[in-house]
């Protein structure tokens, strides 16, 4: 094949030789390079040479693997989201808008006014659907991120969702982490950042409540965002996927768009709300939810969602419709996940602190040993799957707030979860 480019210069002949070497080596965007692995990876890596105890896994177990380590709800899908969904399968032959229909954004504009005791937003200028919100939430960085000014930065609190990060390092900026503590009753002390961050920042997500650890923004913690969002003129992007799981069917949590409105900014400005089916209505399948908040910016996203061809299935659409429009089903998740909440919590509080969250379905547990020994050791001797807050977190300020914690996803049925606290009870006994 050298022979070939005899008469090309050496440097060109070498060159192309090694394009047909290795054509894997092509250019790529060097963001790439910058993600971290996802924590499910660095958990699988973690558990590679571990074989859980054989009386756990076979018929003698009463469950065997217990998987809590996944944010992914296992309660039924209601039947009627299923028929809703099937009626529908005709509009498969049509293309959908990338807006959604009139019909589902004037649901989900009625739902937000319901639950969040707001007047109804404009359905044709406030309200996006979205295939579920972790799609939105990375590509809402891509659009409002101006990475001409080279120091763009991202707020995120710390532990946080990764796609946080992900989005935020692919459009350009550097990601900030705001620890997220005990010691502070994991709030986001927004003090804790100098003027000089805040000059640059351009984009805040919030996450209400928390994952993983269930605190709910206070309204006094969204006046003071808000009154920084004025000042430096950042957007923000409240992530409120897991606001429909709470523990007192009187008191929900607090949203973006109420403290928005209460705080006299009817008009939302520099907020936009991220909200999903997922965990509210167990379609996690379904991938659907929403963008709701500043139309100025919701214009901007739709022209971007425009060409990242993200239009919503129709019949996902119309089951969509079925669901934000039914709240008794809802109500029902909640009354599962309360009553597991309520029987779990003191068994493993006995040995490891924790405490009912404000809302959301994770338990945020401290280990007595390192978090990733933890487990490690209790699959290993008990066959019970938890995600290591490490995994969670950046180190930030000389710590890393996730670390010494585990997350506990109580989205098994109700006796899995039992019995995976009476398992980490014996596991504790053990240390």
């Amino acid at each position: 094949m050298y022979r070939k480019f005899a008469a090309i210069d050496e440097r060109d002949a070498s060159r192309i030789m090694r394009l047909f070497a290795f054509p894997d080596q092509h250019a790529v965007n060097p963001d790439l390079s910058r993600l971290q692995p996802y924590p499910f990876e660095k958990l699988r890596q973690l558990f590679a040479a571990v074989s859980p105890a054989p009386a756990l896994c076979g018929p003698l177990g009463t469950f065997g693997e217990i998987k809590l380590s996944i944010g992914e709800p296992q309660h039924a899908t209601p039947p009627f989201i299923q028929r809703a969904l099937a009626d529908n399968l005709a509009g498969l032959a049509n293309y959908p808008t990338t807006q959604g229909s009139d019909a589902l954004r004037q649901a989900i504009a009625a739902w937000i006014a319901r639950r969040y005791s707001v007047p109804a937003p404009d359905a044709a200028t406030q309200v996006i659907p979205v295939n579920g919100s972790r799609e939105a939430l990375f590509a809402f960085a891509q659009a409002v991120i101006d990475r001409s000014t080279g120091n763009a930065k991202v707020i995120c609190p710390n532990p946080f969702y990764q796609i946080y990060e992900g989005a935020a390092l692919l459009a350009g900026a550097q990601p900030v982490y705001l620890n997220t503590v005990p010691h502070n009753h994991f709030e986001m002390e927004w003090a804790e950042l100098p003027e000089s961050t805040w000059r640059d920042v351009q984009l805040v997500y919030v996450c209400s409540p928390a994952n993983p650890t269930g605190k709910v923004m206070s309204l006094a913690s969204w006046k003071t965002l808000f009154e920084l969002s004025d000042r430096h003129g950042f957007v923000i992007a409240s992530d409120e996927c897991y606001s429909e799981i709470y523990f007192d069917e009187a008191k929900p949590p607090l949203g973006g768009l109420t403290a928005a409105a209460q705080l006299g900014r009817g008009d939302y400005r520099n907020l936009v709300t991220f909200s999903s089916l997922s965990k509210r209505s167990n379609v996690p399948g379904l991938r659907s939810g929403f963008v709701a908040g500043d139309a100025a910016i919701l214009k901007k996203f739709l022209l971007y969602r425009t060409y990242h061809g993200s239009a919503m299935n129709p019949a996902v659409q119309a089951a969509s419709i079925a669901a934000w429009n039914d709240e008794a089903h809802v109500r029902d998740n909640r009354r599962m996940y309360a009553e597991k909440f309520h029987e779990v919590t003191p068994l493993i509080a006995h040995h490891l602190d924790c405490a009912i969250p404000d809302a959301g379905f994770y338990l945020w547990a401290r280990t007595p040993i390192a978090d990733t020994d933890f487990a490690r050791e209790l699959l290993r001797q008990k066959n019970v799957v938890v995600l290591p807050g490490s995994y969670l977190a950046r180190e930030a300020g000389g710590v890393n707030p996730g670390a010494n914690f585990i997350r506990i996803a109580l989205v098994a049925p109700h006796e899995q979860c039992l019995e995976a606290a009476r398992r980490i009870n014996d596991f504790c006994l053990s240390l």
